[in-house]
Order: structure tokens, then sequence, then C-alpha cells
């Protein structure tokens, strides 16, 4: 009997799909709350264009790199669904369709790359972004994904475990940040000048559209609408709320104030570190992976003063360790009755499982970022990655958009520099406006 598509499963997988990607534009929002007023839509730019170029990308090769048959050593799929050949609406994955897997999947490939622009705010060209982007998903996301959630991935075959991105989406992503970072260099006025959130409310509102969206994100890794989805679910709203408590928790004890900030950070870091292990981990796990994420990443976020590197945004801080604490602790905290088979060492499965999660994290981080450097490298070489340093003082996104975030009519409607509020839509409006008041005096 050929296999029919479940319309649960599908109903749960097209929400799933748009959560997915509603989490672009809230990490839109959360990285441009968190940069200087200078440069808050260059960074919501660097998130929005991502979506159609990795669009394009994985449409026309990335998805059959991915998820193709392997061509050999579990490193690569093959090309027979090069711009989605062979998959038509009834072609079935499972118990779905094949074009809405494809989608899903699609974009879990956006947000990592988006997630990585937070490594280099305030200093990257867009066009060098433009240019990254694309390469970047073909030769660091894509072979990352196949390896783990290929059919014949090494990663796979090897038992690591990642059920919804630690290693593909967290770890790539933190990785790949720090390599830019360094290619790149600090930002003028790193370690000196003070470089906090300039709008914590547009913060906040980024961080509970990621929330909402990352139920998709983990729930929807179940491909179906049962007991598991319910389960992950779950897990994932409590690992954001342990995540904050943590975060908040180091804040007090350190600082002596927890901060909005901090809130925030702390929930990300929760729902990071729980990505990986959703769907591995009982409710009481949940709880310490988000918890212990939590502390560890808010003094992982003040390691880049102590050694150097400008990840603006701290994506390594909350990302990369974040990602790190969540992989490991599935090796301890894996429970056979989410698996449906491995556990980790607290529920009786002994070291192997750590070990094949250690062994997973290290190959990942390490390609990621070598070959994100090398890539880096390149573009800075031959096009250059980074703004001069005049952009850069002035402002990157009157220079490089034309427009500002906070000034209506200065520029973006007419010429830069020609007269300000005179070139604005609303100064028509303002001089009919002030007609009527003069007219209505006695």
């Amino acid at each position: 009997m050929p296999p029919t598509i479940d319309a649960g499963a599908t109903a749960w997988l097209l929400a799933s799909t748009a959560l997915v990607l509603l989490m672009t534009p809230g990490l839109a929002l959360f990285y441009g709350g968190m940069v200087r007023s200078t440069g808050v839509l260059n960074m919501i730019m660097m998130s929005f264009v991502s979506i159609p170029l990795v669009t394009v990308t994985w449409l026309i090769a990335g998805y059959s790199l991915t998820f193709d048959d392997d061509l050999g050593g579990g490193l690569l799929g093959g090309l027979s669904h090069l711009g989605l050949s062979g998959i038509s609406p009834s072609t079935v994955h499972g118990q779905i369709p094949e074009i809405l897997f494809a989608t899903f999947q699609l974009t879990f490939a956006i947000l990592t790359a988006a997630l990585v622009s937070g490594a280099i705010a305030d200093r990257a060209k867009f066009s060098a972004w433009m240019l990254f982007v694309p390469i970047w998903s073909l030769l660091v996301y894509v072979p990352v994904a196949h390896w783990v959630w290929g059919p014949d991935g090494w990663i796979a075959r090897l038992g690591a475990l990642d059920y919804a991105g630690g290693l593909v989406v967290e770890i790539v992503s933190g990785a790949s940040g720090l390599a830019l970072a360094l290619v790149l260099g600090p930002r003028l006025g790193f370690k000196l000048d003070s470089m906090r959130p300039h709008n914590l409310p547009l913060v906040l509102l980024g961080v509970g559209l990621l929330w909402f969206g990352w139920f998709g994100f983990n729930a929807g890794s179940a491909l179906a609408a049962d007991g598991k989805a319910a389960a992950i679910f779950l897990n994932t709203l409590v690992a954001g709320c342990t995540g904050m408590l943590g975060w908040l928790f180091v804040e007090q004890r350190r600082d002596g104030h927890p901060t909005t900030f901090g809130a925030a950070s702390g929930v990300v870091a929760g729902l990071v570190a729980i990505t990986p292990a959703c769907g591995t981990v009982g409710v009481m796990g949940a709880v310490v992976v988000g918890a212990l994420a939590g502390v560890v990443c808010s003094y992982a976020v003040g390691w880049k003063f102590r050694l150097g590197y400008d990840d603006s945004l701290d994506v390594v801080g909350v990302h990369l360790m974040g990602g790190i604490v969540g992989t490991i602790l599935i090796g301890l905290l894996a429970t056979a009755v989410m698996t449906d088979g491995p556990a980790g060492l607290f529920y009786g499965g002994g070291l192997a499982q750590l070990g094949k999660q250690i062994l997973a994290v290290a190959v990942v981080g390490l390609y990621a970022f070598g070959v994100t450097y090398v890539l880096g490298k390149i573009i800075d070489r031959f096009f250059g990655f980074r703004v001069d340093k005049e952009t850069e003082s002035s402002g990157i996104d009157l220079v490089l958009h034309a427009e500002s975030a906070y000034e209506h009519g200065v520029v973006g409607h007419g010429p830069i520099g020609g007269g300000g509020a005179a070139h604005s839509p609303f100064s028509g409006l303002s001089r009919d406006l002030r007609r009527e008041n003069q007219d209505e005096q006695p």
C-alpha cells in the first residue's frame, strides 16, 4: 500500500513552518534593539535579506545536497533533487508532503544564517554579507545538516543525537560567528565605549516572537501531532523559563540587580540549549538544561572582553555555548522513553552516548569555524568585508542604506542633505495643519 499523507501531521507542520519563519523577523527585532541606534536598520536588514538569499540557494541545491541519498562516507547528499526536481505535491516524506518537509527545513537554514550576523554587527558591508550568505549556506550549513539529519549522515550513523538543531543551528552559527568576528576585528571603541542596547522594548518584543516561534522549531521537528510533540512543546516552555531564572540569579548575585536584558538573554540561552535535547530528555531534564544554560551563558558573554574578540551581540556566548551545553547534556540526561533507545549516563546509559555527543560537538564546531574563517578571509581579501572607519563612525544606516530608523524625511525621501524635513512625506501635511490652525485664529 503506498504511503498516505496524514492530515493532522501536515496541518501541524504547516503551522510550525510559519512559526519558524517568524523567528527570523523576531531575531531581526531582537538584534535591532541590541545595537546602537545608528545601525538598527542595517542589523534588521541582515536578517531579512537572509530569507530570500537562503531560500533561492536551498531550493536550487541546498535541499538535495542535505536530504538526498548520500554520495559516500556520510558527508554530502546527492543531486537528484536539484531545483526540487522529482518532488511534487503528492510526493511523501513519512506521512507528510515532501515539499512541506523541504520548506520546513528551509526555515531552519534561513534562521541559522541570520544568527551569524549578530557577531559582526555595526561594521560589516551589506554587499559582502549578501555574497557570504549563499556561499556559506552551501559550504557550512548544508554539509553539517546532512551529517546530522541526512539519511546516511556520518553523525547520524555514529549515534550522536541532535533533535532540532543544537549542532546544526546553534553550534554552527556560534562557531561561524566567532570566525567572522575575528576576520573583521573589533568595533571602533570596543572595550572603551558604552555599547549598550539602544531599545530594550524592541529586544523584549523580539524575544517574545522568538519564543513563540521556537515551539514550531522544536515541537514541529516531531513531524507529527502526537504525544511526543506535546512533550517537546512543554520542554521548550520549561527550558525558556529556567534559562531566564538562571541568568537572573547570576545577575542578582554578581551585579546586585536583575535586568530586563538579562531576562531576555536567559530565555534565549535556555531555548538554545533545549533545542538539541527537547526530544531526548524528560521535563525534569529540561529544567536542568535550561537553568544550567542560563548560568553558563551569563558568564560566557563576558569572555569576549578577556579574550579580545568582539562578538557584538553575544552569538558565541549564547548560541555556541548554549548549543554545547544542551548537546553534551543529552549524554547525561537522555531517557529511553523519549529517544526510544539510547539513554544518558544518569539514566543507565553509560558513557558511550556522552562520548558521541562530545565528538560531534568538537567536529562540527571546528568545521564551521575553519570553513567560515577561510571564506570570510577570501571575501575580505577580494571584496572587503568591513566598512571603513568613517562609515562606522558616522552611522552605518545612513551611509549604506540612506535611511535612519528614528528620523523622518532626512534621507530616503529626497536627496541626502537636501533640505532635511522639507523632503519629508509629512511636510505637506504639516503645512496644511498650520494653515488650518491659522485660519481658525480670531
